[in-house]
């Protein structure tokens, strides 16, 4: 983490002092690197994307590298550090918001991009979706997805279990536990059949909103003050105890993610957190299951006692272009950029990602996709996750919290005790 920290520090330094992209007159060959994560039925599309683009663009070569969604913003990190960025990334804007606020991408071409205008690009997208990387007047990133998370529930399981599936699946996080319990299968303390476990590491997403639903908050409304609320806090740092190794065992950090085995249908997990593209995933990796109907999905529990309603809050992937590349190159990464987005459609139908253009989600396709009405009445209740020039820092101190209280026997009121020290002096660096 120290090394983290001294990147990120690094790439605000930097970023002061490097200049805008330089212009190339030649109209030579170029390479146009670009850096995204790991998913099997996005790279099929894209990478037949990228040859047609090459083949539209006599002298253009581009190499697609892919890595799997935690390593990218490290490897991001080390790469702008040392000034090798690539011309075009997608990152979470968690993660990717501090590259706008260093002032290390580029603004959007519209033109390039394939957009009449810069008014046209943003009236484009539904209101709000460029909200977060957009400073001063200029849109640094376009929206890959945007993506809230529900869950995923194997209703063979539930059979299995004793219960059945459309009456008995949980509504609340109390629920969670009492059908988590009666699922579990345990080889003396380790679980080979979990009824749901929860999306480690990605608290901003999946924790924060059952603070929120409890009347508490990462980060007060004005900005200034962070972990707002000690007895939503503190229940829900209690549950997260209660629920791990050393409490009810139920799950924990250190088992694979839910997501990743669920769509193997092998009888090891019940329920997993994820967005709409999962179900293209079921269907990429075990037609017979994804066909069986044995799957559905459910809303984002609340707590009995819940104030306010709130599912996971949503995030996006936006892509950004590196500012320190050739004017003539950052062109055309947009242009590229653009290409690609041209077909959300497909994206949607073979990979389930859903970019918030308003022809999108008014479109059949969006309204005639499996479950996206849960997804849809989801994210009416959410809001776009907690993003700063700290936020995957601020992450790492809530890891930090539920981790001791889980696994290192932390108790809850140490652990947030020690969180809210470390989370306004974070803030207070803004």
């Amino acid at each position: 983490m120290k090394r983290l920290l001294l990147l990120v520090f690094c790439l605000s330094i930097m970023g002061a002092l490097w200049a805008t992209g330089t212009t190339e007159g030649d109209d030579g060959p170029i390479t146009i690197k670009f850096w995204t994560h790991e998913d099997p039925a996005r790279t099929e599309i894209e990478e037949r994307y990228i040859q047609e683009f090459e083949a539209a663009n006599p002298g253009v070569t581009v190499e697609r590298v892919t890595n799997s969604s935690k390593k990218v913003p490290e490897l991001l990190l080390t790469a702008f550090a040392a000034n090798e960025g690539p011309h075009f990334f997608n990152t979470q804007i968690e993660d990717g918001y501090a590259y706008i606020a260093n002032g290390r991408v580029a603004p959007i071409d519209a033109q390039a991009a394939g957009f009449t205008s810069d008014s046209a690009l943003i009236n484009a997208y539904v209101d709000g979706v460029l909200d977060p990387v957009s400073v001063g007047g200029d849109v640094y990133g376009l929206p890959l997805e945007l993506t809230n998370w529900a869950i995923y529930l194997n209703k063979r399981i539930f059979r299995d279990a004793g219960l059945d599936p459309d009456a008995d699946y949980p509504r609340t996080w109390e629920d969670m536990v009492e059908v988590s319990e009666a699922i579990a299968i345990r080889d003396g303390q380790i679980l080979t059949r979990r009824g749901y476990d929860f999306r480690y590491p990605y608290y901003l997403v999946s924790l924060i909103p059952m603070v929120e639903q409890l009347g508490g908050q990462l980060i007060s409304d004005d900005g200034q003050t962070a972990i707002v609320g000690d007895e939503a806090w503190l229940k829900v740092l209690t549950f997260m105890q209660q629920w791990g190794p050393n409490g009810m065992n139920l799950g924990s950090p250190t088992y694979t993610n839910a997501r990743k085995t669920f769509n193997q249908d092998n009888n090891d997990i019940a329920m997993a957190l994820s967005g709409l593209y999962q179900a293209g995933r079921i269907r990429n990796d075990n037609q017979e299951f994804y066909d069986s109907g044995d799957w559905m999905v459910i809303p984002y529990p609340q707590f009995e006692d819940a104030v306010k309603e709130v599912g996971a809050l949503y995030y996006g992937h936006y892509y950004m272009v590196n500012i320190q590349v050739p004017e003539r190159e950052q062109k055309m990464a947009w242009k590229l950029i653009g290409y690609m987005l041209s077909h959300p459609e497909e994206y949607l139908d073979r990979v389930g990602l859903t970019q918030p253009t308003k022809a999108l989600m008014a479109s059949k396709t969006f309204l005639s996709t499996p479950y996206a009405d849960v997804f849809a009445a989801d994210m009416e209740r959410s809001h776009i996750v907690y993003y700063a020039e700290d936020s995957a820092r601020m992450q790492e101190l809530v890891k930090e919290a539920v981790e001791a209280v889980m696994l290192s026997g932390e108790s809850p009121e140490k652990a947030l005790a020690s969180l809210k020290v470390k989370a306004q002096e974070l803030l207070d660096q803004q």
